[in-house]
């Protein structure tokens, strides 16, 4: 197996761990904190966690599929089997990328923090791993004002 690189990214959050994980899984918050036009989530250990980005729902920009490795309500979830498809082609390399979100409680909420582990070690995944960084810290800024107008119960 070749060598890979990973990245971390967290944010306390002034929510309590299960309406932090709701975002997670939730289809409309998820189109919410992360722009995505579809989703669709079966919550389930196994299950599939999919998003799609574009207007046209039969042609999408974007589409990343993955399975749910682990489903552990309300303190982790690792996705993983990822299948991706751009409009602008594959990814310039190999990858088995593997996404663990965990939530920790703090006294004023939680800590949510994601690693994203596969990148190849070789330069072919310097940009994309840059990307990936700048993305997770745009994606949590995005969860938190998401987290703000839904309000701490949530819908």
């Amino acid at each position: 197996m070749s060598p890979t690189r990973s990245h971390t990214h967290e944010m306390e959050l002034p929510a309590a761990p299960p309406r932090v994980f709701d975002l997670l899984i939730t289809p409309s918050d998820i189109r919410g904190w992360w722009g995505a036009a579809r989703c669709i989530v079966e919550p389930i250990e196994g299950g599939t966690w999919a998003a799609a980005w574009g207007e046209d729902e039969n042609d999408p920009d974007y589409l990343t599929v993955a399975q749910m490795i682990v489903f552990d309500p309300p303190r982790r979830i690792v996705l993983g089997d990822y299948r991706y498809r751009a409009r602008s082609g594959p990814l310039p390399f190999e990858a088995d990328f593997r996404t663990e979100f965990t939530i920790a409680p703090t006294a004023g909420g939680c800590i949510l923090r994601v690693e994203q582990h596969g990148f190849p070690a070789g330069p072919e995944a310097d940009e994309c791993l840059r990307a990936c960084e700048k993305g997770w810290r745009d994606t949590f800024e995005a969860i938190a004002r998401h987290l703000a107008s839904s309000g701490p119960a949530g819908r």
